[in-house]
């Protein structure tokens, strides 16, 4: 027997083996059981009655340069987004949601918006201010806050609150046309007894990609928010 044909038969026996090897594997994954996976109706929002109690406080510094911490916010119902002060998106979407949101319920006295800063290392007193100036934003009931260090921020955003997690860009073009992090635009909306019980993304919805797949979706969303803070707000504070 040449070498050549030593060869030959080598490989050839290796992709026998390694066919049978995987046949065997699709087989037992054949005959394992599959569990039951929930039907995917709507991605961009939760619809369980109740999520989650927010386990841990945030201390933080509003665009007063006052301290003010989350649980300040008990017995009220109230919308919490992320936000840093040259996103793009927040800018031209998530600030033109959230002031639609604050002239329709920002006179109710249990209501507040809470926006937090995914960049505390930039986003200071100052530049808090002026972003809640630009939105006409009274910090009695809206506030912009700046929770100190990045990274417990980035946690506890992330394992607190449940948004997605937050990206820090590294292509230089990509920083220059959509800011340094990537982040959730999505909305949180937190019930009297300190609950997060809804999220609905009405910045994406209404992008052009979004507008195109279901033109009915960012209405749609905006309406079951607004009717679920209206319900929020009409329910009588826990005793």
């Amino acid at each position: 027997m040449t070498r050549k044909t030593t060869i030959v038969l080598f490989y050839t026996g290796v992709a026998i083996v390694s066919i049978a090897v995987v046949s065997l594997a699709f087989f037992i994954r054949s005959r394992m059981p599959r569990p039951e996976l929930p039907p995917i109706v709507n991605t961009g929002k939760q619809t369980p009655e109740r999520w989650f109690e927010i386990a841990r406080d945030l201390d933080a510094v509003n665009q007063e340069g006052r301290h003010v911490r989350l649980s300040d916010l008990k017995g009220k119902v109230w919308v919490a987004a992320e936000f840093f002060a040259i996103c793009p998106h927040c800018a031209v979407r998530n600030g033109e949601e959230l002031h639609k949101i604050y002239q329709e319920f920002g006179a109710h006295p249990d209501f507040h918006i809470t926006c937090i800063s995914v960049d505390p290392e930039n986003d200071k007193q100052e530049k808090l201010a002026d972003y809640a100036k630009a939105l006409n934003a009274d910090p009695r009931n809206w506030w912009f806050l700046n929770a100190g260090d990045t990274k417990a921020t980035h946690a506890y955003l992330e394992n607190e609150l449940k948004f997605f997690g937050v990206r820090e860009r590294t292509d230089p073009v990509d920083i220059e046309t959509n800011g340094r992090y990537a982040h959730d635009l999505g909305f949180l909306l937190v019930d009297r007894e300190f609950r997060v019980i809804g999220k609905w993304p009405l910045a994406d919805a209404r992008s052009e990609k979004a507008r195109a797949e279901d033109p009915k979706l960012y209405d749609q969303l905006k309406k079951e928010m607004f009717d679920r803070i209206r319900l929020e707000l009409d329910r009588k504070p826990a005793n």
